[in-house]
């Protein structure tokens, strides 16, 4: 795979868990406005199920790509947790069904996925092969 299609999905899956992150932020509020607003599907569980799916999907395969180039897994150590928390959020009900700790629980781990990916991007792409390296060249 190209080093620009590498770079291309990090960025993506940046961006995408960030979006993730506001949307679960700002969920307490949006929800309350989705109906005026003609949005109300975004609102919907399946909407959230989807999203979560993706981000799992995206973030595995982002940092196995990229773990496969710079064989560090300091970026998992934040995709873990954050993918965790996201299942967390829609499949514990006493989460899943309090607006507040749904919204605390969701922005967390979306923004933990977003900065897997960043690490992962500079893992990646930030590499200077030089002595100090522990792999070979």
């Amino acid at each position: 795979m190209s080093p620009n299609l590498r770079k291309f999905i990090d960025k993506f899956g940046t961006t995408s868990s960030v979006v993730c992150a506001l949307h679960c932020a700002l969920l307490p509020v949006a929800i309350s406005l989705l109906p005026a607003l003609g949005l109300s599907a975004l609102a919907w569980s399946g909407f959230e199920w989807a999203f979560v799916c993706f981000a799992s999907l995206l973030g595995l395969f982002s940092l196995w790509l990229g773990y496969k180039r710079h064989r560090v897994y300091r970026a998992l150590a934040f995709l873990v947790p954050g993918l965790f928390l996201v299942w967390l959020g829609i499949l514990v009900p006493e989460i899943h069904h309090d607006m507040l700790r749904h919204a605390v629980v969701m922005t967390a781990g979306g923004t933990l996925i977003a900065v897997a990916h960043l690490v992962n991007l500079r893992l990646t792409h930030g590499h200077v092969h030089d002595a100090s390296c522990h792999h070979s060249h």
